[in-house]
């Protein structure tokens, strides 16, 4: 039984060279001498923030993408022992002794210093050749702008690093297919849907890359239900199609084929979906704590965290009851958080275009917490405004009177036109005249998110509506601010009813408290006097993650020109660069600047497969084909990845209307440099006729790499900012704008 120890235990493993020297060159590359500039550099201001408060354990809201790229950056400060105190205000600050720059920069360098090796093992993966693998992890690891990009602590190196992992990992699942079900059969889909969540997790451009892995899967999916070999590969008795009782051999191939359906759905539906929801997760496990970026969040979101809006709201009652105390935000947090109020002031007897108000007092939605914003439940059939005893819960559907706490009027609304928005309703709070304007103060409760028809008005959870009796009309934040009689607070207005219901018609109870007191005077006191905490109450992860969602997905970002930004065009031709750092007492400075050799060839590849393409694709169609079945298979899949890549993260910003980047079109390049070598490849395998032809054209490849690694080598300084310039190396570097102006001139 124990034989096994008489004979050592041998392992044997296949060591590939090239992506070990690969390996080692792109870590030299990306590694070398990375925590200089000790600066902030460009975004650096931008992702530090964050990185802070992720240290001090502080809630933030980034609406430009999924919460796992700021982790990996967190996880590298954390690694080394930042604390988070550090003022991110400015590009080009220095960075104080408690600031681990090499730590904080090292996530992207790995995954940039890593993307090298990944594409010679991708190329390798479509069936190209060695020289073919080579050239394109060359391409990548001296292309200036990837190598500018991973040195610092920005997210696009970690988002191409996921977008190549998914590509590889599928390809090698895809080449796996004589083993079904196996082991590495598992492992490499598994990691498909794991890469490909990641890539999303990090930016929504990840979304691209995900998408075109998911077109390509469905393709071979369908060509594998249409496969009736199946059952044989997938471990079936080889005569088990012929089989003639009941059908069994069909049977077992439909079982088969269900199962590599079941196995890719899981794959890379479920598993994506899952691991998304786990960045959520740890992402506000780990914000725990009250912060700047609270206020754009519900009530309900914001009592989950600790301090803040939490030290007042735990504790309170829970549900509302006729005589309750309460403050109402507006759901919406657009275009402030604010919550409704009330003071003395009166609406004026008329309006600067001539129209007439009801001169009643003033309701608007206040952006402050103020004891002004309390209001009192009232029972419109009782006189009492204080809380009974037991408290008599206010239910869905109830006619309730809103009464301000601290001038004892009723809020109203009636036919007289909105100061702002003619076409609405003005609301006010109710003065006696003792006109014929009777008071029309009745509002019906309407809980949005109710389970059932009797739900009790809970205080913070129960987002509500409050549908005038008499007009029908809601209770409305227009979101305009008045003039200066209304002391440039926003405008609450009744909006007659309509189909669904809108942010700005909802409202929640967000502080509350028991109304003891009948006598104004006393009222007044309580109203001064803060609320008590005793109970804890929580939201679900999946309420919290729905809403934190959301409010990434629709937070308005800055979309102001920026004297770097750029267009979609721009990127193709290179006509544009950014720059990150300048040395505050040298020339040195640093560039995001691309390998005009590299990005001019890679332009052309694309448009040169494209043509290839689809003149095959007319060859094939008049039954002539040039391309073996393989070659052409190949030939497709590479394109399918390589320019379908480039398209699906290119393509899509001529769409978006937000402020764009050179940076944003790296995921782009990564796959147009894949297809270069692929498109080289095939010119020298089925376009050169003869071997004087293959020659020629392999020393005009030879002649050209060495044209880019010339190019690197003499945007270096810019790369990399090491180097002091004087006046004529700038100007040399800067040949492209010298260039446009010798044009100009003549």
């Amino acid at each position: 039984m124990l034989g096994f120890l008489q004979r050592p235990i041998v392992v044997t493993a296949d060591v590939n060279l090239n992506v070990v020297a690969l390996t080692a060159a792109g870590l030299l590359s990306r590694l070398w001498r990375l925590a200089y500039p000790r600066a902030v550099v460009f975004d650096e201001v931008y992702y530090g923030q964050y990185l802070s408060f992720y240290m001090k354990r502080v809630f933030f809201l980034d609406g430009s993408g999924p919460p796992f790229g700021h982790m990996l950056l967190a996880l590298g400060g954390y690694l080394g022992g930042f604390d988070g105190n550090f003022l991110w205000n400015r590009i080009g600050a220095e960075y104080s002794s408690n600031v681990p720059v090499w730590s904080l920069r090292l996530l992207p360098a790995l995954a940039g210093a890593l993307s090298v090796p990944m594409a010679y093992q991708i190329l390798w993966e479509l069936r190209f050749s060695h020289c073919a693998a080579m050239g394109a992890a060359l391409l990548m690891l001296i292309e200036n702008a990837l190598v500018t990009q991973a040195r610092l602590m920005l997210l696009e190196s970690l988002l191409i690093f996921f977008n190549l992992l998914a590509v590889l990992s599928y390809l090698k699942f895809s080449n796996a297919q004589h083993r079904p079900f196996s082991p590495g059969w598992w492992l490499w889909l598994t990691l498909t849907g794991v890469a490909c969540s990641c890539a999303v997790g990090i930016k929504y451009m990840g979304v691209f890359t995900y998408l075109l892995v998911l077109a390509v899967a469905a393709v071979h999916t369908w060509q594998l239900v249409g496969d009736r070999a199946l059952s044989h590969v997938g471990g079936l008795p080889r005569g088990a199609g012929r089989a003639g009782v009941g059908g069994q051999g069909q049977e077992g191939t439909g079982v088969c084929v269900l199962g590599h359906v079941v196995a890719r759905a899981v794959a890379l539906l479920v598993i994506p979906a899952a691991t998304y929801l786990l960045f959520f997760y740890v992402h506000l496990t780990l914000l725990c704590r009250s912060g700047p970026h609270d206020q754009i969040m519900s009530s309900a979101f914001q009592a989950s965290l600790e301090g803040g809006l939490a030290r007042i709201t735990q504790g309170q009652p829970l549900e509302v009851a006729f005589g309750s105390q309460v403050t109402l935000k507006s759901a919406s947090g657009k275009p402030v958080p604010c919550w409704l109020h009330s003071h003395p002031s009166t609406y004026p007897l008329s309006y600067e275009d001539g129209r007439g108000s009801s001169h009643q007092q003033q309701v608007t939605c206040y952006p402050f917490k103020d004891v002004n914003n309390w209001w009192i439940v009232k029972d419109p059939g009782r006189h009492q405004l204080e809380v009974s005893s037991p408290p008599r819960p206010v239910r869905h559907g109830d006619v309730v009177q809103l009464v301000h706490g601290m001038t004892s009027r009723r809020l109203n609304t009636h036919d007289v036109a909105a100061p702002l928005n003619p076409h609405a309703q003005e609301v006010s709070c109710y003065i006696d005249y003792n006109i014929s304007m009777p008071a029309q103060s009745l509002w019906r409760l309407d809980i949005v998110n109710r389970e059932s028809d009797a739900e009790i008005w809970k205080t913070i959870l129960s987002e509500v509506r409050l549908v005038h009796v008499n007009t029908s009309a809601v209770l409305k934040l227009s979101g305009a601010h008045l003039p200066d009689w209304g002391f440039r607070q926003l405008e609450v207005v009744g909006e007659k009813l309509s189909r669904g219901s809108h942010e700005s018609t909802v409202w929640t109870v967000e502080e509350h408290r028991y109304g003891r007191s009948q006598e104004q005077k006393e009222r007044e006191l309580e109203l001064h006097s803060p609320t008590h905490a005793d109970i804890s109450r929580n939201l679900s992860f999946m309420a919290r993650f729905s809403e934190l969602q959301w409010r990434m997905l629709t937070v308005r970002s800055d979309d102001s020109e920026h004297k770097y930004s750029s267009t979609p065009l721009d990127w193709v031709t290179l006509d544009t660069s950014i720059a990150y750092w300048l040395h505050p007492r040298t020339s040195a400075q640093i560039h995001l600047l691309g390998n005009v050799v590299i990005w001019a060839s890679a332009g052309l590849a694309t448009a040169l497969y494209a043509l290839l393409f689809c003149w095959y694709l007319l060859r094939r169609r008049r039954r002539v084909c040039e391309l073996p079945e393989d070659s052409w298979l190949r030939w497709v899949l590479a394109g399918a990845l390589c320019a379908g890549g480039w398209a699906a993260n290119y393509l899509p910003f001529f769409l978006m209307e937000k402020t764009l980047f050179l940076y944003h079109y790296l995921p782009a390049l990564t796959f147009q440099i894949l297809l270069l070598p692929v498109v080289l490849q095939h010119i020298s395998e089925h376009l050169c006729r003869s071997q004087l032809h293959r020659s020629l054209f392999g020393a005009l490849v030879v002649a050209w790499y060495s044209a880019a690694c010339y190019v690197f080598n003499v945007l270096r300084p810019l790369t990399y900012g090491d180097t002091s310039l004087s006046p004529s190396d700038l100007q040399a570097l800067h040949w492209k704008e010298s260039w446009d102006i010798l044009i100009r001139k003549h």
